[in-house]
């Protein structure tokens, strides 16, 4: 069921046709509207004594339907962006947003952040590659082994933590 506004003039004709002393349903058959409408209408009317839309309840939305589309589109392009980087994405267009808010933007929408499978450090092919290393340098002197770097023995985290990544 499709909801919208009645125009104006539409709801002019409603407050008309009642005064004129016919009934909702006489209305309704009339201009083709569900009786309630035309209820709710003069209901309206009476309280208000007036037709115009009035004022909704509530804060207006900060961000416009555009830019809803053009932030969901760069979190779906840039998975590995962080809400501080949409947040600036959000400034450079001109849209001062919370990262809360953006984060509730996205959740309507269905995008939600997870953490990323962690890609282990040794696979098939490097495997091979060391054993294939090994198997020909298994005879080697004592001092070819000390020029060797084992990276298996101290993990470095240079840049930030290595440990989840939120997608």
């Amino acid at each position: 069921m499709v909801h919208r506004e009645l125009p104006k003039h539409q709801r002019d004709v409603i407050v008309e046709r009642y005064q004129s002393g016919e009934g909702y349903k006489r209305i309704s058959k009339a201009l083709d509207i569900p009786w309630n409408t035309v209820k709710t209408v003069i209901i309206k009317w009476r309280k208000c004594g007036t037709t115009e839309i009035l004022p909704r309840t509530g804060r207006p939305s900060k961000i416009d339907e555009k830019t809803i589309g053009k932030l969901v589109r760069e979190a779906s392009k840039r998975p590995t962006a962080t809400l501080k980087e949409l947040q600036e994405f959000l400034a450079s267009t001109g849209c001062v947003l919370h990262a809360t808010t953006i984060s509730h933007i996205l959740h309507m929408n269905g995008l939600w952040d997870r953490v990323a499978r962690r890609k282990p450090f040794l696979t098939n092919k490097n495997i091979q590659a060391w054993l294939k290393f090994t198997k020909t340098n298994i005879k080697s002197p004592k001092s070819t082994w000390e020029n060797v770097l084992w990276s298996d023995e101290t993990k470095v985290e240079v840049f930030g933590h290595n440990s989840k990544r939120y997608v």
